[in-house]
């Protein structure tokens, strides 16, 4: 039996959310702050939160695992006291249709809380919310998003609120945005408690990093390799020398190379390419970018030389990439 939390807000007017489902949505991050609130309503005793799930189409909508979920409206119009949050997944640019567009940006006009989960937030963007704000995507899309959007301040947070506009990076970090939220609402007691029972350590701070840190995703325990590519990562669209790579972190350029073939088993330069092809795949896949303006922001002087790089790496031309994702 659960023991019943007391909400600190003795009114305790019930919050609704407007839960919107993007063709190809996250199933995690949409079910994981779901349930979070399910919990804080069952936890309190009383109905603190309700909720509405709407798609474009009004009917069946399909998430990133191809299975179908059945919603309850269409884009209907909703009230100022409700919360948007808009649930992307896959092919986000591609499913964030005008009319979306022009229904988010309706609802804000009227005064309503807009939010982005997962890749939603790029949904929010294209409405023009975050112009001049702080906001959060997940890891995967940052690049993209940060080519497209350079007006919006975008963080490596797992979680943004800037004013009425809140973005989640998706997947787990979902149950942190609403954690946050019912905190916010109800106090950190009940938070606390909805946390325990999705058996979920809540991340304290929003700007609790998206990605494993650096020596976790390599294995490479060396501080000096570490910060060396936290530079690189730092300097994509203008790439710096080994020398001077390794003059930043007051080590000698044979001690770089050493390093990098011991813990790597590649040189710098070879390793600093790979960071940026990476970016460049994102791009392509991403983004309607020419060719040669992703070549040039990921610091490849030509598109010869780019088209040259790419398929060395992925066996296939910048050219074929952006057909397959059409």
């Amino acid at each position: 039996m659960q023991t019943q939390i007391k909400s600190q807000n003795s009114a305790s007017i019930t919050k609704r959310f407007a839960i919107v489902l993007l063709e190809e949505f996250a199933i995690y991050s949409f079910g994981s702050l779901l349930d979070a609130l399910r919990i804080a309503n069952a936890l309190s005793g009383k109905t603190l939160y309700n909720w509405i799930i709407l798609a474009e189409n009004g009917a069946v909508i399909r998430s990133s695992a191809c299975t179908e979920f059945k919603v309850d409206f269409g884009l209907i119009e909703l009230q100022r006291d409700d919360t948007v949050l808009i649930c992307g997944g896959l092919n986000v640019q591609q499913n964030t249709t005008k009319n979306l567009i022009s229904w988010i940006r309706r609802q804000a006009r009227k005064g309503v809380s807009i939010g982005g989960v997962d890749t939603g937030s790029y949904a929010v963007a294209r409405a023009g919310l975050l112009d001049g704000k702080s906001a959060t995507i997940h890891w995967e899309n940052q690049d993209s998003f940060r080519e497209e959007f350079d007006e919006v301040d975008l963080t490596r947070s797992i979680f943004c609120i800037d004013g009425a506009v809140i973005t989640s990076a998706g997947g787990c970090t979902s149950i942190d945005l609403i954690l946050k939220l019912i905190e916010t609402d109800h106090g950190s007691e009940l938070a606390k408690s909805v946390s325990q029972q999705l058996m979920y350590q809540c991340h304290e701070d929003d700007d609790f990093a998206q990605r494993l840190s650096t020596s976790t995703r390599l294995g490479a325990r060396n501080r000096k390799v570490i910060q060396a590519i936290r530079i690189m990562e730092e300097n994509l669209e203008d790439p710096i020398s080994s020398s001077i790579l390794a003059s930043k972190i007051n080590i000698s350029t044979r001690q770089l190379e050493r390093l990098f073939r011991h813990y790597l088993d590649k040189s710098p330069q070879s390793y600093y390419k790979d960071l940026r092809l990476r970016k460049a795949k994102n791009l392509l896949q991403q983004t309607n970018m020419s060719v040669i303006n992703i070549a040039l922001s990921c610091g490849f002087e030509s598109s010869s030389h780019f088209s040259k790089s790419y398929r060395l790496k992925y066996t296939v031309s910048p050219f074929d990439e952006r057909r397959a994702r059409r």
